[in-house]
């Protein structure tokens, strides 16, 4: 297995294990307060004339706690903002997106939290602060000008033309030449694509990061960096 390279240093060479613990635990639910207000309940219809008032109020917050979890799942499913590559939620629960899609290595590192992906030759980073996903970044192993040229067209015929932020010495002005600036670290190719949804794409081909297509949540992506510069 190739030595794992993640982005913004979150996952080491050596994989970690670790089991998200479930969302909604069964006490929760089945608990005997729950149960002890139900039985009340029942008491007060076999017994008209018992006085109701002061248990219904337990009874009815019981049941709206048990309509809260059941509504849990399908809150946190409205929270993602895209559904990247058809696999992963760009802003849902880091560890609902392990639970349901097992990754190959995880890393925690205090608020953060990586997810590694191995997809082919190709690698998926699904990164979270606070719990959040943040960014998922698909690693391609094979970089080169061809296969950048064949995921920008792609990347434009859907988002439209994006945002050039590519930087290029003078004399790399043919294809040939960017990807010798490139390979040489003279030179990086990047193109974004904002959305009104939040988020935004990035293509990128560097020395450092190689290949990569990201998607990143705007609103979290800027909190963690402020969080990383200032160092909590």
């Amino acid at each position: 297995m190739p030595p794992v390279r993640c982005p913004e240093q979150l996952v080491r060479r050596t994989a970690t294990t670790g089991r998200a613990a479930d969302a909604y635990p069964e006490d929760a639910v089945f608990s005997r307060p729950f149960w002890a207000a139900a039985d009340a309940y029942m008491s007060r219809q076999q017994h008209p004339g018992t006085r109701w008032a002061p248990t219904a109020p337990r009874f009815w917050g019981c049941w709206a706690l048990c309509l809260l979890l059941l509504a849990g799942p399908a809150a946190a499913q409205q929270s993602c903002l895209k559904l990247v590559f058809n696999r992963y939620c760009l802003g849902g629960d880091v560890n609902a997106v392990a639970q349901q899609q097992p990754p190959t290595l995880r890393q925690d590192q205090g608020e953060r939290v990586a997810l590694v992906y191995y997809e082919g030759r190709d690698r998926v980073y699904v990164l979270a602060w606070r719990g959040v996903v943040y960014k998922v970044l698909r690693d391609h192993r094979i970089a080169s000008q061809l296969h950048y040229e064949d995921l920008y067209q792609i990347l434009r015929r859907k988002y439209g033309e994006g945002e050039d932020r590519s930087s290029f010495p003078e004399h790399a002005y043919t294809p040939g030449r960017k990807q010798i600036a490139i390979r040489r670290g003279e030179g990086r190719a990047v193109h974004l694509w904002q959305t009104d949804a939040g988020w935004h794409v990035e293509l990128s081909w560097t020395r450092e990061t190689g290949l990569a297509l990201a998607y990143i949540a705007d609103a979290l992506d800027q909190q963690q960096a402020a969080a990383m510069e200032s160092g909590y």
